[in-house]
């Protein structure tokens, strides 16, 4: 992966040793990882918001808002992913680890693929 900022949806306080939220438009906190030469540089953590206005839309536009360039996840919706597509947020896929460190580390190591339509989910649940 290139240089920029990774987003992984967290349950609870989030962070790099933290476990991923299994439907990432409802998790509690995004973890932020900043990556520069292949190395993580910065690790930060934002609250995600509630879905009352907006919809799924909501956790796309927070992420743009933060600079994210590519997004971890076990599973996500049609709608959302599309979302990321439109402002530019590439959306990578592994449903079988559930903790941070690993996934973020394949990222950057170039082993994670793109997620593609077949994989999104019908939304509600997700997958972990």
């Amino acid at each position: 992966m290139e240089d920029g900022r990774i987003a992984v949806p967290s349950n609870g306080e989030g962070g790099l040793d933290g476990i991923r939220s299994g439907h990432f438009g409802h998790c509690d906190t995004f973890t932020f990882v900043d990556v520069e030469n292949g190395q993580i540089k910065e690790v930060t953590t934002l609250k995600n918001r509630p879905h009352e206005q907006g919809g799924c839309m909501v956790p796309v536009n927070l992420l743009a808002q933060n600079n994210v360039k590519a997004l971890i996840v076990g599973g996500i919706g049609m709608r959302p992913l599309m979302g990321f597509r439109q402002v530019g947020i590439k959306v990578y896929y592994d449903d079988q680890r559930p903790q941070i460190r690993p996934v973020v580390e394949d990222l950057i190591a170039g082993k994670l693929p793109e997620i593609s339509d077949n994989q999104v989910c019908g939304g509600g649940g997700g997958r972990m």
